[in-house]
């Protein structure tokens, strides 16, 4: 499903001309990200958690020639799916 085709649905749901729908779709990522840089955790109970998930540095391999390389930390968001959604 696109962005297009969920602003859709949310506007058939909510029974809204598409133009609100988008801009609730618009205004929930935007808060979500901003919660997300902050480092705060988002849960909605029965449908999932957004959080934020860490990853320590590590060592790889460049796949092309095999050599060793250094791996940075780094942050990145994340989904849980609350019991609702476990198991469809």
């Amino acid at each position: 499903m696109t962005k297009a085709e969920f602003v859709a649905a949310v506007a058939e749901e909510l029974d809204v001309p598409k133009t609100v729908a988008a801009d609730n779709v618009e205004a929930f990522i935007s808060v979500t990200t901003k919660l997300l840089k902050a480092g705060d955790k988002i849960t909605f109970p029965g449908f999932g958690t957004f959080g934020v998930s860490e990853r320590s540095a590590r060592k790889g391999s460049n796949p092309q020639t095999g050599a060793e390389i250094q791996i940075a930390a780094s942050k990145s968001g994340k989904f849980t799916a609350g019991k609702d959604l476990k198991g469809l």
